[in-house]
């Protein structure tokens, strides 16, 4: 901004801003420990490009009453000369070029002035994103399972893209206004100091009643602004692929759109609210704005008509040019002091962040996997104790002395009712938590000893929601390694069961699959999220109930694809329906966050203890289900061939029995009996 003021809400000089609820914000901001000095070492890299924006700025700021200087030379000396003589063409040519050139360059100079300030704040604030950015990547998993997204993108957007204009706007401002008024005012009382009494008196007046109409304007605006937010967050509920998914199965499209049409409504009336609001007060700053100038020209008539002869022509045209300069300046070194605020509060927002203190991070001396000094897919956990950080202290934790090995390429499943603290193991493994007591040792070695960054490097998740960008398969693909080249990424969607579905489509592995894969079937995402870690080739997969949201036919699929990919992986999965786990090297029954029992399938069911129960309760299931069928004569669930999801042109069916024979066994499975 240059040193003329600001303009805004459609009358110049009238920033629409609520000072009350902004002073209020302010408030709210954390005290940071030396700001000041962390704000300048943020500029510092950018010290000369500032010192000669700075400079500019002074330099722009008195070109700007020079102008006025020289239209009373034009009146006096030029066209009417105080002697009476005819207009002095030549001394009229000096000073209209003078002018000319003062305008180029003024002009010139506002515009390398706000190249500069805008590279400079844009580069600032660039770089102050990607800082903040970074930061949030390496803070721990707890840390966004308690903040709400909303909040993390406003101190990315909002708070970081406030502090562009620091410079552009504050910095440059205070200085370009101080430097205009200051100038104003010598060049008023050069040209007259009794007019400039004049000017003065009613320019206090003057300004209140700027700053009133600004104030009844900003909270309009304000409400505009929640009004606009509130459609937006409309538009974004109901518009979504879930959003339009809910209200056309509930049939509430007419609702949705009753209830976007009555903020829109309430929009309308706010804008024309806006638009209408402080015209009064818009009619006597006019008034005033034109009534200083008149006032000026009665006083010099009395002046000239006294016999004064310091007032002329040229002087009062002048002077009212000069002391029209002076409003703005004026309004905006008024809001100094909550420009200032204001800049504080934005980087005291930015800092607090840029201060968190990651719960995980590397130990000094830590080492990588491949240094540690046990067999690589070796898992142990060693009395494990685990609280959530904001659990409350009363709570029991979540996990309760966990003991178990999981040998390098063994198949270890969970199982247990919900809430008892399976996740909490998986998500253990791979310090994405810390545990709170015992010691949770990864190819012979503590994770607090680790990379964690190498520990994730040889671990695979597969999750029970599946996320997908908005991106092709193959970007999708190739977010696990993003040199891999395109046999690799059918070798690894063959293994995962999904070439031939990929294949069907139109643009085949170019494929959009839409937000968060919603082009694609459940069962497909799924498997192109194995596809996705099998790329990865980690010696060690966590499943965390990757079948549990599948229908019957599709987990068949996926559970296909996720036994290939664990083949010769050390596997730690969590099961909601113990059929899948059948075949697992070693089963943990975890209960209120300890293993009640452990053993296989088999052993298990022999035991008659929680697992006995929790196979019997899904047993019973079953038969209701089959019974159900029964009594409406239908018919057995069948493969349909048409699917996507579980058909392939080069592998045959594979039917529910000749699973069973070959030992994966089900919820009906006979071994359930054993009791």
């Amino acid at each position: 901004m240059r040193g003329g003021g600001g303009g805004g809400g459609g009358h110049p000089g009238f920033r629409p801003v609520d000072t009350e609820a902004q002073r209020k914000a302010n408030a709210e901001a954390p005290e940071i420990p030396n700001l000041g000095r962390r704000v300048v070492a943020l500029f510092r890299p950018y010290a000369w490009p500032i010192v000669v924006t700075g400079i500019l700025v002074v330099v722009g700021a008195g070109i700007a009453v020079i102008p006025p200087l020289l239209v009373q030379k034009v009146f006096d000396d030029a066209l009417f000369p105080v002697d009476g003589s005819a207009p002095d063409l030549t001394l009229l040519w000096q000073l209209v070029v003078a002018m000319i050139a003062l305008f180029l360059l003024s002009a010139a100079v506002g515009v390398v002035q706000t190249w500069l300030t805008s590279t400079v704040g844009n580069r600032v604030t660039g770089d102050l994103r990607v800082k903040l950015f970074d930061h949030l990547q390496s803070m721990e998993l707890a840390f966004f399972t308690r903040t709400k997204t909303g909040v993390i993108q406003s101190r990315l957007q909002n708070d970081v893209g406030g502090v562009s204009g620091v410079l552009t706007n504050t910095v440059t401002s205070i200085l370009g206004n101080t430097v205009t008024v200051v100038a104003s005012l010598v060049a008023m009382i050069l040209i007259d100091w009794r007019l400039t009494i004049i000017a003065v008196i009613l320019m206090p007046f003057l300004i209140l009643v700027q700053r009133r109409v600004g104030q009844v304007r900003a909270r309009i605006a304000g409400e505009t602004q929640e009004s606009l937010s509130e459609l937006t967050a409309i538009t974004q509920e109901t518009l979504s692929v879930s959003g339009i998914l809910l209200s056309k199965s509930f049939n509430r499209q007419r609702t949705e759109s009753a209830r976007y049409a009555d903020e829109n409504v309430n929009q309308v009336r706010l804008q024309v609210r806006r638009a209408m609001s402080g015209q009064g007060f818009f009619a006597v700053v006019q008034v005033i704005m034109a009534s200083v100038p008149a006032i000026i020209y009665l006083v010099s008539g009395y002046l000239i008509g006294g016999g004064t002869d310091a007032i002329t022509a040229g002087t009062i045209v002048a002077f009212t040019t000069v002391q029209a300069r002076l409003l703005m300046p004026l309004m905006g070194l008024m809001r100094v002091s909550l420009d200032l605020q204001t800049s504080s509060a934005l980087f005291a927002r930015i800092f607090e962040y840029l201060d968190l203190v990651p719960a995980i991070s590397d130990p000094p001396g830590a080492i990588d996997v491949s240094d540690a000094p046990g067999p690589l897919g070796r898992i142990e956990f060693r009395d494990v104790v685990f609280r959530y950080p904001d659990a409350a202290p009363e709570a029991r934790a979540t996990l309760q002395g966990v003991s178990f090995t999981a040998e390098p390429g063994q198949h270890v499943a969970f199982v247990g009712p919900s809430g008892a603290g399976k996740t909490t193991v998986l998500y253990l493994t791979p310090r994405l938590y810390e545990a709170s007591g015992g010691s949770v040792l990864f190819a012979g070695a503590d994770v607090r000893r680790l990379h964690q960054e190498s520990i994730v490097d040889h671990v695979g998740i597969v999750s029970q929601e599946t996320y997908l960008f908005h991106a092709t398969i193959r970007e999708n693909l190739k977010y696990a390694k993003p040199d891999a080249t395109d046999a690799e990424l059918e070798a690894a969607c063959r293994a995962a069961n999904i070439h031939h579905v990929i294949e069907r489509f139109e643009k085949g592995y170019d494929t959009v699959v839409g937000e968060r894969g919603y082009r694609l079937s459940g069962g497909e995402k799924q498997r192109i999220a194995i596809a996705r870690v099998l790329l990865k080739d980690p010696p060690v997969l966590l499943l965390d109930e990757a079948t549990s949201a599948l229908d019957t036919v599709s987990e068949r699929v996926v559970q296909e694809a996720l036994d290939a990919a664990a083949r010769g992986r050390t596997t730690l999965s969590i099961a909601h329906r113990l059929s899948t786990v059948i075949a697992a090297d070693v089963i943990h029954v975890v209960e209120a966050g300890r293993i009640v029992e452990s053993g296989t399938h088999t052993s298990l069911l022999a035991a008659g203890g929680l697992y006995a129960e929790l196979a019997a309760q899904q047993l019973a299931t079953t038969r209701i289900l089959e019974a159900e069928a029964e009594a409406e004569d239908a018919e057995p669930p069948v493969d349909h061939p048409g699917r996507r999801a579980d058909t392939a042109p080069d592998a045959p069916v594979v039917a529910p029995n000749e699973v069973l024979a070959a030992g994966r066994g089900s919820v009906g499975d006979p071994e359930f009996d054993q009791r």
